[in-house]
C-alpha cells in the first residue's frame, strides 16, 4: 500500500559526496559509516550505490546491522565488537568485530581468531582498549586488519584532535595491524594529517556538515515529502493544533500533512519549520503533532487534498531551526515512510 510519506533519496549526491570526501581523504581510502540503518536512509540503499561508486569500507553498529547486509558481498566491520551471543553470527563470516576490550579480544582469540579490526581508545573514553594496553603486547598475534581510535572533538578547532591524532601516530608498527583510521566526517576536514590509512565518514555522506569546510563540499541527500489530508480555512481569531501556539489574525488557508514526530519531523519545527511546492515557501503553523502538521498555504491556491509537498530539510539549516542535531534529523526518520531513490 503506498506511503503518505516519503523520503526523496538522492542517489547522484549519495555518490558525489563519497567521491568529494574520497578525494579529500588523499591517500587514504574512504570507507563509510552505515550503522543506524544507513542514518536512517536505508542501509542496503545506501551501501548498494556507494560500493558501487567504489566504496570498499562499511561499517555498522552491530552484528544484526551486519547481518541485514550479508548478502552483499561487501566488506562490513561491527563497531561493537563481539559479545558471547554474537559469536556464531560473528564466525559465520558476515563481517570483522571490531575488538574494543580485554574480553572480547580473549573471547576472539579463544575461539581461534581470524581476521578483526580493533579500536583504541586515544582520549574519547567511550570504546577501546587502552595505548598503554597496546604497547603492552595486548593485541600481539591477532590478526588486525585495521587499528582505529574515534574523534572526540573534531568538529570543533579542539588541541584534543591534534593529542589523539598522536596518540595513535605512536601505535604505528608497534602491531601487526596493516591500516590505521581515525577521521571521521569532521576529521577528513582537518586535513591530510589526520587522514591516516583509511578514513570513515558518516554525516556528511548524506548531506550533513560537521565543519564549516564541508559546506560547500557536500549536497542535501534527503528530502522528506508529505502528503495533504486536508485543506481548510483558518478564520480570523481560531487558533490551530495543541495548546493553541498559532492564532490566525485574518483567514489564513491551511493545509493538513501526514508528517509528525512520530516520524522524526520533530516539535522543534513548531511554528519554526517550512515545506515548499516549486519554490513557494509554506511555513509551519502552530505545534508539530504525533502524526499531523499544519503549513499555511494561501501562497499556493491550487494544492489540494492528495497533493505532496517537500520538507524544508537542508540539515544544517534545519538544525537551527528545529534545535536538533543533523545526527538526530537524520536517524530519527520514521519508518512508516517509504525510501524512493532517485
Amino acid at each position: 500500500m503506498p506511503a503518505p510519506l516519503r523520503l526523496r533519496l538522492d542517489a547522484a549526491a549519495l555518490t558525489d559526496n563519497w567521491r568529494a570526501l574520497d578525494r579529500m581523504s588523499g591517500a587514504a581510502a574512504c570507507g563509510a559509516a552505515v550503522k543506524a540503518n544507513g542514518y536512517g536512509l536505508g542501509a542496503r540503499g545506501v551501501v548498494e550505490r556507494l560500493a558501487g561508486a567504489g566504496c570498499r569500507d562499511f561499517f555498522v553498529a552491530t552484528w544484526a546491522e551486519a547481518a541485514a547486509l550479508g548478502d552483499l558481498g561487501v566488506r562490513v566491520s561491527v563497531l561493537h565488537g563481539v559479545r558471547e551471543e554474537d559469536m556464531p553470527t560473528a564466525r559465520s563470516g558476515i563481517g570483522r568485530p571490531v575488538l574494543n576490550t580485554a574480553t572480547q579480544i580473549a573471547r576472539w582469540r579463544d575461539a581461534g581468531g581470524g581476521h578483526c579490526d580493533v579500536m583504541v581508545d586515544t582520549g574519547m573514553n567511550r570504546l577501546g582498549v587502552s595505548v598503554e594496553h597496546v604497547t603492552q603486547g595486548l593485541l600481539d598475534g591477532l590478526q588486525i586488519d585495521t587499528l582505529m581510535s574515534h574523534f572526540a572533538c573534531a568538529d570543533e578547532d579542539s588541541p584534543v584532535n591534534a593529542r589523539q591524532c598522536a596518540a595513535l601516530e605512536g601505535l604505528r608498527g608497534r602491531t601487526g595491524a596493516k591500516r590505521l583510521s581515525l577521521a571521521n566526517s569532521a576529521g577528513i576536514a582537518l586535513g591530510a594529517d589526520y587522514a591516516f590509512d583509511l578514513t570513515r565518514p558518516g554525516l556528511a555522506l548524506y548531506g550533513g556538515v560537521p565543519r564549516g569546510e564541508l559546506a560547500k563540499v557536500v549536497r542535501q541527500v534527503v528530502t522528506p515529502e508529505a502528503q495533504i489530508l486536508q485543506r481548510r480555512t483558518l478564520a480570523a481569531g481560531e487558533s490551530i493544533g495543541y495548546n493553541a501556539r498559532y492564532t490566525a489574525t485574518a483567514p489564513t488557508e491551511v493545509a493538513i500533512l501526514n508528517i509528525g514526530y512520530a516520524d522524526g519531523y520533530w516539535r522543534g519545527f513548531s511554528n519554526a519549520g517550512s515545506a515548499r511546492v516549486g519554490e513557494v515557501v509554506l511555513p509551519v503553523l502552530g505545534r508539530v503533532s504525533m502524526d499531523l502538521t499544519a503549513i499555511r498555504v494561501d501562497a499556493a491556491p491550487d494544492l489540494a487534498e492528495g497533493d505532496w509537498v517537500a520538507i524544508d530539510y537542508a540539515l544544517p539549516q534545519a538544525a537551527a531551526v528545529s534545535g536538533m542535531s543533523q545526527y538526530e534529523l537524520l536517524t530519527g526518520l520514521g519508518a512508516r515512510a517509504e525510501r524512493v531513490w532517485a
